[in-house]
């Protein structure tokens, strides 16, 4: 996805995205509907694609915007989620039985037709121009960028916020069917969950204009630990739900904050491959985290996998404290040479 933004421009990226998640979505209809697993894998296989597309909207609002506006472009763009939150789960719910004989096979179909009905907009998209028209001579090797002091705290940043929120609620309706809960009350869990995911986009945006990306980020962790910490206070249905809600306000103050801190980090000669860098890496560690976390559930229970949280967020805290620092330092020394 990266390189076709890079050679094609964002437009013709995105639409092609949307255009094969829409084949994507015909061709799970037709495996379900055939009962063929090889061909509904070829599908969601195919859906990644407009996965990885839809993943990096984000940065492409970034782009059209003067840098001390990025962080509400990104929270602006993330409120498509709450719209989505509430939207997806009802498109399942009116489709699921549209094909009588095979369940769930109209609700790939839908899939199909939301991705279609996203090509005009896209389509109208005024991105910058494609990375190839940009001279390459002014570009640092991506190495140099990934060892920077801002990317790597940035990207860590990332990785953990939303590593860890993958990993626990992955894992959480599970341990709440385990503790004897309901799937009904673990399905609203994960709703109010969703929902806490996104609905603080409306200002987090703001907050990070108020109060810097790093404090923001920070916040971030603090509230997924504080999810943590709730979780190992017992397992009452509340215990459950408020640590799922923190989890998700968590989410996104620290995915958002970790985000706008990596736009920083790279000029526009350098974005496309920088942006693919962290995404690659973000969404790779999603990736092991949930496959993960249902064997390690399993295997040392719920009390232990929200353990396992508290010492990353520590690491993370304590680089961003140091990132703080040495940025201090760095301006007091320019300050003085001047």
């Amino acid at each position: 996805a990266a390189m076709l933004m890079r050679r094609l421009g964002r437009r013709v990226a995105y639409v092609l995205g949307a255009l094969l998640g829409s084949i994507s979505g015909l061709i799970a209809t037709f495996g379900v509907v055939q009962g063929d697993f090889a061909t509904f894998c070829v599908g969601t296989a195919m859906a990644g694609f407009y996965g990885a597309c839809v993943q990096s909207y984000r940065f492409a609002a970034t782009d059209a915007v003067e840098p001390s506006k990025r962080a509400k472009a990104i929270s602006r763009i993330m409120v498509g989620g709450l719209v989505a939150a509430v939207i997806g789960p009802q498109v399942v719910i009116w489709t699921r039985d549209a094909w009588p004989t095979a369940p769930f096979a109209g609700s790939f179909l839908g899939q199909a037709g939301l991705a279609l009905l996203a090509l005009p907009l896209l389509w109208m998209l005024r991105a910058a121009p494609p990375q190839s028209a940009v001279v390459e001579g002014t570009a640092r090797p991506l190495g140099t960028i990934a060892r920077s002091p801002g990317f790597v705290v940035a990207v860590t940043a990332g990785i953990v916020s939303y590593g860890l929120m993958a990993f626990i609620m992955t894992a959480a309706p599970m341990a709440m069917v385990g503790c004897g809960h309901t799937v009904g009350e673990a399905a609203l869990g994960i709703q109010w969950h969703v929902l806490a995911m996104f609905a603080p986009s409306f200002f987090t945006g703001h907050l990070i204009a108020r109060f810097g990306k790093i404090a923001i980020t920070a916040l971030g962790l603090v509230l997924i630990a504080a999810s943590g910490l709730l979780a190992l206070a017992g397992l009452e249905l509340l215990h459950f739900w408020g640590s799922l809600i923190l989890l998700g306000v968590g989410w996104n103050f620290g995915f958002i904050g970790a985000t706008a801190m990596v736009t920083d980090t790279y000029t526009p000669a350098e974005r496309a491959k920088v942006q693919a860098l962290n995404d690659f890496l973000v969404f790779g560690t999603v990736a092991v985290a949930s496959f993960g976390s249902g064997r390690l559930l399993n295997t040392s229970g719920w009390e232990t996998i929200n353990t396992l949280m508290l010492p990353l967020i520590a690491v993370v805290l304590v680089m961003l404290g140091w990132l703080t620092l040495h940025r201090r330092r760095a301006t007091a020394s320019a300050t003085v040479t001047q």
